[in-house]
């Protein structure tokens, strides 16, 4: 199956809405990691901007954790490499939230 054929209007139109979402997930991840908001805030909020995000993002982009302290966590937790923030079920979010607190 092929995607829709897009006017070139709709096509300019999908391409900024894909940056505009690309900056704001930099920008919150930029935040995360200057402690102006908090991991339960993150984890909290709902929207395209965090949903979207995949779970070992937020959690590197907090200060003190790398790429191995973030798989750690994650397979402590039993969260999957793929798993979105939109994905992650009340318990893993409980369990990630007091690591950190």
């Amino acid at each position: 199956m092929y995607p829709p054929k897009l006017t070139p209007e709709q096509r300019k139109a999908g391409l900024e809405k894909a940056l505009k979402l690309r900056r704001e997930r930099a920008e919150l991840k930029k935040n995360l990691k200057r402690g102006k908001i908090s991991l339960k805030e993150v984890l909290e909020t709902s929207g395209q901007t965090v949903e979207r995000i995949k779970a070992k993002d937020i959690l590197t982009s907090l200060p003190g954790v790398g790429k191995i302290t973030a798989k750690k966590i994650m397979n402590e937790v039993k969260i999957a490499a793929s798993r979105r923030v939109k994905g992650l079920g009340a318990r893993q979010k409980k369990e990630i939230l007091s690591r950190f607190s």
